[in-house]
């Protein structure tokens, strides 16, 4: 029984699941790969493409980093928490 084609979705939500770090590496060869100048355009333009995929992912996980971070509270005991965000305390 053949495979369904991929919708293009499922390749970004499988670029989603690769790890910060990983996905920081293989940016910064990607960068220092286009600025050595030795790869011929197509190449290029293919680097381009997935060094754009990699930076959204990166964003992607940083943003929900950020928002974690945002969420945490200390409770009386002195523990920390997640607490829902509330749209107010993102004006300052």
């Amino acid at each position: 029984m053949p495979n369904p084609p991929k919708a293009a979705g499922q390749n970004v939500s499988a670029k989603a699941s690769v790890p910060f770090e990983d996905a920081l590496t293989k940016l910064e060869s990607i960068v220092d790969a286009m600025e050595s100048g030795d790869l011929p355009l197509e190449s290029l333009i293919a680097k381009y493409e997935e060094g754009v995929k990699l930076a959204r992912v990166c964003q992607e996980k940083l943003a929900e980093a950020e928002l974690k971070i945002q969420q945490l509270e200390k409770t009386s005991g002195g523990e920390l928490k997640l607490k829902p965000l509330s749209l107010e305390s993102s004006e300052d």
